[in-house]
């Protein structure tokens, strides 16, 4: 339920501006952090930054930072955050990340300056169409017409955006309706809690016949139901049905170890998720969408469930966890044993390989850790050696635009600011929004950040040998190829703030990040693999 509230809260010359209601308005919503990356247009809102006090503003030197950080802030925070951005050029650098955001479901509010509306008619050179490139990322999209049309469209576009499952959410802001003084207090509806729907009873019962009658169930799990009640209620069902559990293969947090169930993602490339759900007769959905290839390939399904398998148990709208509890308390399942945590001696030592550097890291991780994990290098063999992790939570490239993972990690610090963050980041990946080590450094963030230097673009090599290049050519290796130069990363780390050291042994990574967790600000391990 909405409920209404007045606008009005005077600067130190009495009167109010269209920016410093837009602030007032945010706050009175909840939102209280903006990852800005500001122009000329943008000024009064910077400054109305400084006369409606409460706002923390996060300086990124590049849109893709500031929009990744909000959809990490989301994830973790599980409310929005706002982002500044400068006119259609500044949002369009920020959009790789906010196509990650739609993926997520994650609320963010993006606040975008525009020319004064008398100007737009002469066709500056910055003028754009902000309203398209905003759409294919936004749920919401709203264009101020006036300074108290900024106060009531940003509640508006934050209760858009907070709506279930989450989208983005775009308003834009002309330049003269923010320094428009405002004659009287403003209306405004403020956006209510939000619940999700819980999911019909027959829903339910129909797939809990099917799975009380013994077929062969796959329990794919996204979304909300990735919480802690959604696995432990999975957990259930696996146990008094045989149903395998998987993760949708990038979901966008998904809690992890502390006896939490030994849940896999679903494979990333297409061969291997086939055969992984290619015996099952049932394949239901909680909070995941139906699993299709990321890429097409001659004589592999898009979709690659067997046909007719797939039944949905609850939508991404839906309260997914509470899907799988009633499901689960319908098949009478009871509470499986906790998997029980490996011992932490025996690590993995010698030269560092993507499995020694996933046991390692898992080993180390202290309790309620944030992992922002982006590239496939050690990411993959992570996820899995974390099951048996202390209890953590983990964020992946939801959409697979690349330069999600630092960013992230900077807006999951400040979402949990008594949480340790690892942003896991292939070399490759990290050099797209680099920038955010020099926010890290600034804003003095608990981050340590894992560089797995393998100084090649992997993943492309091997698409090269799926199109049968399994011997590239020299052009083809240049352009997978990191190296001639190869990056000097603790250099660049110190250069934007952030000490850095570099390891090449499962001996000194264990302690060099050891000694990286228990520093107050943030940190930079290379792992040369």
């Amino acid at each position: 339920m909405n409920h209404a509230t007045t606008v009005w809260q005077a600067n130190r010359f009495g009167v109010m501006t269209g920016a410093e209601a837009l602030v007032e308005t945010s706050l009175a919503a909840g939102v209280d952090v903006c990852f800005a990356n500001p122009g000329t247009t943008e000024m009064p809102l910077v400054a109305a930054l400084d006369s409606v006090p409460g706002t923390r503003a996060v300086l990124g030197l590049f849109e893709g930072v500031c929009t990744g950080a909000a959809d990490g802030y989301a994830r973790i925070a599980g409310r929005p955050a706002m982002t500044l951005l400068h006119l259609g050029p500044g949002f369009a650098n920020g959009i790789a990340n906010l196509h990650n955001a739609r993926r997520a479901h994650s609320p963010v509010f993006n606040v975008v300056g525009d020319h004064a509306s008398w100007h737009l008619a002469h066709d500056a050179p910055l003028t754009s169409d902000i309203v398209s490139l905003a759409r294919p990322v936004s749920g919401w999209v709203g264009t101020a017409a006036s300074g108290a049309g900024l106060a009531q469209l940003t509640a508006r576009a934050i209760g858009a955006a907070d709506a279930a499952p989450g989208c983005g959410a775009t308003l834009i802001a002309p330049a003269d309706f923010q320094q428009e003084v405002l004659k009287s207090p403003v209306d405004v509806e403020l956006p209510g809690p939000q619940r999700r729907r819980e999911v019909a009873a027959e829903v339910v019962d129909a797939l809990a016949k099917r799975l009380r009658a013994g077929e062969r169930a796959v329990l794919l799990l996204g979304g909300a139901a990735l919480d802690e009640r959604g696995q432990r209620a999975a957990a259930r069902i696996a146990a008094a049905t045989g149903a395998v559990l998987y993760s949708e293969t990038f979901p966008a947090a998904a809690e992890r170890g502390g006896g939490l169930p030994d849940l896999d993602r679903l494979p990333y490339f297409p061969e291997k998720a086939v055969e992984a759900l290619s015996g099952a007769q049932l394949v239901v959905l909680a909070g995941a969408l139906e699993p299709v290839s990321y890429f097409g390939y001659e004589g592999i399904p898009s979709l690659l469930a067997p046909p007719g398998t797939v039944e949905v148990l609850s939508t991404p709208e839906e309260d997914g966890a509470h899907a799988l509890e009633v499901l689960a308390d319908t098949l009478g399942a009871p509470e499986p044993p906790s998997p029980a945590r490996p011992d932490d001696a025996g690590l993995p030592d010698g030269a560092l390989t993507p499995r020694s550097v996933g046991c390692i890291v898992s080993a180390l991780l202290p309790e309620h850790a944030v992992v922002s994990v982006e590239g496939g290098t050690c990411g993959y063999p992570f996820f899995t050696a974390s099951s048996h992790a202390a209890r953590h939570t983990t964020l992946t490239n939801t959409g697979g635009a690349i330069g999600q993972g630092l960013p992230a990690a900077v807006g999951a610090a400040i979402a949990a600011p008594g949480r340790k963050v690892v942003a896991l980041q292939s070399d490759g990946s990290a050099q797209y929004t680099i920038q955010s080590l020099w926010t890290m450094a600034r804003e003095q963030l608990p981050v340590v950040t894992l560089i797995a230097s393998n100084r090649v673009y992997n993943v492309l090599r091997t698409e090269l040998d799926r199109h049968g290049q399994s011997s590239p050519g020299p052009n083809a290796m240049a352009l997978t190829s990191l190296d001639a130069p190869a990056f000097d990363w603790p250099s660049l780390a110190r250069a934007y703030g952030v000490p850095g050291t570099r390891v090449e042994t499962g001996e000194a990574l264990r302690r060099a990040l050891g000694r990286a967790l228990a520093a107050d600000g943030p940190q930079l391990i290379e792992m040369a693999l």
